[in-house]
């Protein structure tokens, strides 16, 4: 019996908006309308600037991810 689901998919930064929403919903609604599916979502995001992040970034960043409980979060020298 198959009986779980996984995937991964990479979303366009600059078309989020249009690439979640299709995900939604292709994917999510379909397994979301089943009785007893248990669905978790998880966001993840990566960021890079060779010149690095300005203090007023990183200060924003960071005190946003703590106030939407990110479980992890950081910044980090390459």
């Amino acid at each position: 019996m198959i009986s779980r689901f996984y995937g991964n998919v990479d979303i366009n930064a600059q078309r989020v908006n249009r690439d979640v929403s299709t995900v939604v919903e292709e994917v999510i609604q379909h397994l979301t309308a089943l009785t007893g599916c248990e669905v978790q979502i998880t966001l993840e995001i990566s960021a890079a600037r060779p010149e690095g992040f300005d203090d007023a970034t990183i200060r924003t960043v960071n005190e946003n991810s703590k106030v939407l409980k990110f479980t992890n979060f950081g910044f980090e020298e390459s």
